[in-house]
Order: structure tokens, then sequence, then C-alpha cells
């Protein structure tokens, strides 16, 4: 394999978060590029943004991606800590291991993590802010939808079929896969069942939802100044184009842009658009 063909396939990290928890990640392109670190949204993992982290590799771009605490790889918290602030702690702790000022990309969770940390001691080192389908008021609704989602099945599943049927009921406006290998890494198998690969326990003591976070999040974003790029997914339930407006008023400085045909899970219902998207806004503030 050639060494640029090396720099397309991900490189295992293991990170340090708050309280000294493991986390993570996979690191893509050039360790001299601009670096972009990707948050996921809630019960997803890093694997949402491996192509989009392979396409930004190849224009030159160094590429992180997370696994939160309690997701994917990274450790579960002995305490059931997966408060907002605890979060944002570990992202900032990660940025400081990375060495490097990073645009940070963040879906949903992600993106709450990310807009908060902008406000924390230490967001400096955040150059600039990507919310993918996340803004300070989402729509009661949506949000309920995908908590009720989270905090289904917490007995597993007995084959792949019934992760492909829950998956598409979760979410309709995609078309189901004819192949269920896909659904493997976001599952872990135990005891002959399939399991999310994530803590159930993340909504034991029901984690602070967007909507009773308003105020916190939009004071972080009235003191935004780095660039900041809003994407929403014209079809999403979380984030209205009432909302999208009521963010612009808050940042007049942010870009828009809405992806037709995508939903709440924007990045995977268009990935091109998406990151077309991206690698344009991260180009323009190198610039």
């Amino acid at each position: 394999m050639s060494n640029a063909n090396k720099l397309l396939e991900p490189a295992p990290l293991r990170l340090r978060g708050s309280g000294g928890i493991e986390l993570a990640a996979d690191q893509f392109g050039p360790a001299d590029g601009p670096l972009v670190v990707f948050l996921h949204g809630g019960g997803q993992t890093r694997h949402s943004w491996k192509q989009t982290g392979a396409k930004l590799a190849a224009s030159g771009m160094r590429v992180v991606t997370l696994d939160a605490r309690g997701h994917g790889d990274s450790a579960w918290s002995e305490d059931g800590d997966y408060r907002r602030d605890t979060m944002v702690a570990d992202l900032l702790l990660v940025l400081e291991q990375l060495g490097a000022p990073a645009v940070v990309v963040g879906a949903s969770m992600g993106g709450i993590t990310g807009l908060l940390a902008t406000a924390a001691p230490g967001g400096a080192a955040i150059s600039a802010l990507v919310l993918v389908d996340i803004v300070t008021r989402p729509e009661r609704a949506g949000i309920e939808r995908v908590i009720d989602f989270l905090g289904k099945h917490r007995n597993g599943f007995d084959n792949l079929e019934q992760v492909a049927d829950a998956v598409a009921e979760y979410l309709p406006h995609r078309p189901r896969p004819a192949n269920t290998d896909g659904l493997l890494r976001n599952l872990r198998q135990r005891d002959g069942r399939w399991y999310w690969h994530w803590d159930p326990d993340m909504l034991a003591h029901r984690a602070e939802d967007p909507s009773a976070m308003t105020e916190q999040m939009e004071a972080a974003a009235r003191k935004l100044t780095i660039p900041v790029l809003l994407v929403r997914g014209m079809r999403s339930d979380v984030v209205s184009s009432e909302g999208a407006a009521a963010f612009q008023e808050l940042v007049p400085h942010v870009q828009l842009v809405e992806i037709g045909g995508a939903a709440h899970t924007a990045a995977g219902d268009d990935n091109d658009s998406f990151t077309d998207a991206v690698a344009k806004f991260v180009l323009q503030t190198r610039q």
C-alpha cells in the first residue's frame, strides 16, 4: 500500500479524558494537516465519520474521530458520569493531547459538547465549529423521539434482523440495507445476544437533553466569535427552520447549509453533500 493510501486508512489512537478515562479515536490524513475533530451523536460511534474522514484526509486534512465516553471502544464511566460538563472536559483534554487548534465538528450530542466547550476555559483550542443538526432551541418532539430510541432494547436483540427492524423504524426515510453487516460496528455480542455499542446507563439518570439546556447553550452561542457552520437536514424533526433562524439571530456570522432529503442524521443521509460542506468550510477557515 502506498503512503498516500495509508493516510486514508484510520490509525487507532488512545487518548485520555476527564478522570483518566480512556477514549478511543481514529486518525486519518497527514500529521501536519489542518486538524478536524469529529464528535458523534448519542448512541453512535466514531465509525459514523469513516467515509468523511477518508475524504477529508485525501484533501490534506488531519482528521480525528472520537468515541465519546461510554460509546464504541471508549471506556464506560464507572460512576455513570455522562454529564455534558464532563464530556466538555473530555474534549478539551483531547485537544490538548492533539496539540493543535482544531475545527470541531459535532452531531447532536457531540455538537452540544463542542458548543459548550467554546465557552469553557481552554475553549480557545477550538478554532472553528460545525454543528450538525443541533441548535440551542431544538424541537422537543424530535429530541424525545431520539431519547425514546436510545432507551429501547436494553435487553438486546436475538439477531441482526431485529436490529435492522429497529433501525428502519427509527430512520424510515432511509432505504433498508440489503446486508446487515454494516450494523456490526454499532453492536456488541454477549451471551448470544446483540447489544448497542454504548453504555445504557447513559440514560439511567436522564442525562441533560438539549431542550433543558437552552440557557447554557445560548450563553455559549452569544460568545461565539470563531467561524461557525450549521448543517441542517431539511427533513429533520430536531432542527426546524424556525430553530435555525433563532440560532442565526444569536450568531449572526453563522453559515447555514441545508441538505435536502436529509433528516437529523444528516451526515449519514447524504454523506457527499455533508463532506463537501465541511471541506469547504474548513478550507475557508484556513485562508
